[in-house]
């Protein structure tokens, strides 16, 4: 295809600067436990205007190149600087697209052609995969490469966490994501393995990290992590747009629950599992664009001790809403 080789709480609420723009309003209030949440996110962006037709076709890449962005590090751009993207449902062992239609007009895909490797870059991470209509489309280290519809100017990323799926490419096909100071990413498995999170800003993913869902007694089926720790959810914190209130000391009794791939969790509703970056640089896995947390006063896999803490704090349901139960 012709590569080139080449416990107080801060009186002021934070308000958190997503990595994702897939939380949309819904029709229920913080705290709510039975009203319906907004409809699913989907593989595009559900609350993105209609895009206009693909037009003349996908263009390709020319010189590659690596932009740095204050949240993901290092991210992949094409020659005119704009963010090259991945998609969750696609797949890199064997390289496959599963966007087309709809989903192509709001996410371009970038040609295969005479793309050149950005300095740095490995050129043989370069590749091609024929898509559905016989076209050829860009890949990096098997993942198909798109555009988004969105991204107007040269280091915009308004793609960076739609729908929970869309992410930004770094240079060796992975997730464009900072790693910690002295600390590498933690290595990403194929697609479809239960792939270990990522590092994200602030801090590299937990090992072992994780979420499933565990039955209590009092509490009936709730989140754990992966080390078996109720999760829980802050009353004051709101859905959209995303913001958390818990700061300061109120951080060293309720952590934050880490970035946790979908891979690993089991049971956990998918729609708008996205992750969040907080002002303090932690990035923060969230449920239905909820924060979750743990709580520093559980010590054992099964505690509820966070339970009811001061009216605000709650164990969390599969679907993402408060479990009131005293």
């Amino acid at each position: 295809m012709g590569f080139k080789r080449g416990t107080t709480l801060a009186a002021a609420a934070i308000a958190v600067v997503l990595t994702a723009t897939a939380c949309g309003t819904t029709d229920y209030k913080a705290g709510d436990t039975t009203k319906p949440v907004g409809a699913a996110a989907s593989q595009d962006d559900p609350y993105a205007a209609p895009a206009a037709d693909a037009g003349a076709g996908a263009k390709p890449a020319g010189q590659l190149a690596l932009a740095a962005n204050e949240q993901l590090g290092q991210v992949l751009t094409d020659s005119a600087g704009l963010t090259l993207y991945r998609f969750d449902k696609d797949t890199a062992k064997p390289p496959k697209s599963n966007c087309d239609g709809d989903c192509e007009k709001t996410w371009p895909v970038v040609a295969a052609g005479d793309a050149t490797a950005a300095a740095g870059m490995d050129p043989a991470l370069l590749g091609e995969v024929v898509r559905t209509d016989g076209s050829k489309q860009l890949t990096v280290g098997g993942w198909p490469a798109y555009r988004y519809n969105k991204d107007t100017k040269a280091g915009d990323v308004n793609g960076q966490g739609v729908g929970g799926v869309w992410f930004a490419l770094a240079a060796d096909g992975k997730k464009a994501a900072k790693a910690a100071p002295g600390a590498g990413a933690a290595p990403e498995a194929d697609a479809g393995a239960g792939a270990a999170p990522e590092a994200g800003a602030g801090g590299a993913a937990e090992a072992g990290a994780a979420l499933s869902v565990a039955k209590n007694a009092k509490l009936g089926e709730h989140i754990v992590d992966g080390k078996g720790m109720t999760v829980y959810r802050f009353k004051p914190d709101t859905q959209w747009p995303m913001v958390s209130k818990c700061v300061g000391d109120c951080l060293t009794k309720w952590p934050v629950v880490p970035p946790v791939d979908k891979g690993n969790a089991k049971g956990i509703i998918e729609k708008n599992y996205l992750v969040l970056d907080r002002p303090d640089g932690k990035k923060q896995q969230s449920v239905d664009c909820w924060p979750v947390y743990t709580f520093s006063g559980d010590k054992n896999p099964g505690d509820i001790n966070g339970q009811g803490v001061g009216g605000t704090w709650y164990a969390v349901s599969p679907n993402g809403k408060l479990i009131t139960v005293k």
